[in-house]
């Protein structure tokens, strides 16, 4: 059983469920292999046509988990032992996997996903909802990445181009300042804002007036605007995103000592 994630099936819509509330549904490698189970799940169960995508708590996603217990026992401490030896190549293989690797399969899952989002999402939150087919968001929601602050040109899913539109992405990215719901509505990367009390109700219908259409025509249609979107160079440039990402990493690392991830954390806590 999961401890991180609900499941469950229901008029052919499957409902993914974030559950670490307490943490504001912070992502440790745990998460992530019990979200992407989930994910692989609903995508292999012939009875579900739609995937939706909610969190517990006020907030959606606060990122990756990098407090202190992560720091010391999780996989950042892992990979930090392993650079004597193979350089920072641990850090880009694991998040290949974990973050990059992830969220592209969710994005090419051939069903349709809803993510329901209320609250804060944030830096790696982007990661779980960006990939979803459609985004349906409280009043109260804000998409945030301040990872510039980190040193680093934003986080490792480089979708805010695509998202936001160029000009906006910049301006996401050089100030560090949220998007709110209406803005993110406005600039198309959202698809409707709905009053924090309707969110589950209004989310869960349009997922299930979906899962009336045929399952392979949503199938072929997710994968024309997927392969739309790949001619016009997304994968290509996700990609390039993050390797420059991990250009950041070693600046940091350079720079700190060794102590890439601690620095970048107290940045943005505003520290330093």
């Amino acid at each position: 059983m999961a401890e991180y994630i609900g499941y469950s099936v229901d008029e052919r819509v499957a409902t993914i469920t974030l559950n670490r509330p307490e943490r504001r549904n912070a992502q440790n490698q745990q998460f992530l292999e019990e979200l992407n189970e989930a994910f692989e799940r609903a995508a292999e169960d012939e009875s579900v046509r739609v995937i939706l995508l909610r969190a517990e708590g006020p907030h959606f996603s606060a990122g990756h988990d990098i407090g202190p217990e992560e720091m010391e026992k999780g996989a950042f401490k892992r990979i930090e032992e392993t650079i004597p030896e193979r350089g920072l190549l641990g850090i880009h293989e694991w998040e290949s996997k974990y973050y990059l690797g992830f969220s592209k399969r969710w994005r090419d899952i051939p069903k349709p996903t809803i993510a329901a989002v209320q609250g804060a999402c944030i830096a790696g939150g982007l990661l779980l909802a960006w990939p979803c087919d459609i985004i349906i968001a409280a009043d109260n929601a804000r998409f945030h990445d301040p990872v510039v602050m980190m040193g680093i040109g934003g986080v490792e899913y480089h979708a805010h181009t695509w998202e936001l539109g160029p000009r906006k992405a910049k301006e996401m990215l050089f100030t560090a300042k949220p998007v709110d719901a209406y803005e993110a509505e406005k600039r198309g990367m959202v698809n409707r804002v709905v009053p924090l009390a309707d969110l589950d109700k209004e989310a869960r219908a349009l997922a299930v007036e979906i899962s009336r259409m045929h399952p392979h025509a949503l199938a072929m249609a997710k994968r024309a605007v997927n392969q739309t979107l790949d001619i016009m160079g997304q994968g290509a440039a996700l990609q390039s995103c993050f390797d420059m990402h991990h250009l950041g990493h070693a600046s940091a690392y350079g720079q700190t000592g060794g102590q890439w991830m601690v620095a970048g954390m107290e940045a943005v806590k505003g520290k330093k």
